[in-house]
């Protein structure tokens, strides 16, 4: 039976930058038009780490019961490694989401009711990444998702909810933190290339190939900050994204210098520290515009 540190490493906290940092500057840019609502956020936070920790014991089952994870170099996994039944994980992952729909809830009745159809799609996404008989996560739409779940709707949606619309700097800033979320993604996805190719998961990483991934992730790391000038026109405090151009360049290195398995892992936890760190100082930097 796992212990309750192994069911923490299970849930794979070093993705939380990935739930954290859409909501930071969502909040940041309602805030740059009058409309943080501290509560609102706080909700919102609830919802996105509820829906990745979901998503983590949900890809947790999945690729365990077919056998993905058998011979898996990187993070613990549960059900893999045989510490927890496929029965507790994918209760625990419906048990995160059953959280993120009901508090998900609650934000759609105290703003617009539509969003609880937006929330269905977001956990179905989630559920159908790695589940069901034909996982997109399988064929190369991983990143895609991830864009769109943990950057378009992540952030316009917390800036909706707060604001009461979206505007063109909700709309930027959510491009940049779905490229920062794709990027780390892509991280995870190189590093398991060559057991992803044994094991017929066709990744987007597996059809680039290593030398396209490795330029992919290059690029996506370049887009929240050609995003950051843009967003100078709406206050020129948004220049302290930069501050995270250093943290970027560092979690490309492993990527760049040809690293292989094990070595590629500071590249995945680097670039998430890269997301968060960009996304707190953009968040005050659009709350001081």
């Amino acid at each position: 039976m796992a212990s309750v540190s192994e069911w923490i490493e299970g849930a794979r906290p070093r993705t939380l930058p990935n739930a954290i940092a859409p909501v930071l500057v969502g909040t940041g840019a309602a805030a740059s038009i009058g409309g943080a609502v501290w509560w609102k956020a706080v909700l919102a936070l609830v919802v996105s780490m509820s829906l990745i920790i979901g998503v983590n014991f949900a890809n947790d089952y999945s690729d365990g019961i077919r056998g993905t994870d058998d011979e898996r170099v990187g993070p613990l996994r549960l059900v893999g490694s045989k510490l927890a039944s496929p029965a507790a994980v994918k209760t625990a992952a419906f048990a995160c989401f059953g959280l993120a729909a009901v508090v998900g809830v609650v934000l759609a009745l105290t703003s617009a009711w539509w969003l609880i159809l937006v929330g269905a799609v977001c956990i179905a996404g989630a559920w159908y990444y790695t589940g069901g008989r034909n996982p997109y996560g399988y064929s190369g739409f991983g990143e895609v998702a991830v864009f769109v779940f943990f950057g378009l709707v992540a952030v316009c949606g917390t800036q909706f909810v707060q604001a009461e619309r979206v505007d063109w700097v909700g709309l930027v800033a959510a491009i940049a933190v779905g490229s920062f979320s794709s990027a780390v993604l892509v991280a995870n996805n190189l590093r398991d290339i060559p057991t992803d190719a044994e094991s017929g998961k066709n990744t987007l990483a597996v059809r680039l190939g290593d030398a396209g991934t490795r330029t992919l992730h290059l690029a996506l790391l370049v887009v929240p900050f050609v995003v950051t000038l843009v967003l100078v026109a709406r206050t020129p405090w948004a220049l302290v994204g930069l501050v995270a151009v250093p943290l970027a360049v560092k979690a490309n290195a492993p990527v760049r210098s040809g690293g292989q398995g094990l070595a590629l892992i500071p590249a995945l936890a680097g670039t998430g520290v890269a997301m968060l760190v960009w996304g707190i100082a953009t968040a005050l930097g659009l709350g001081l515009g």
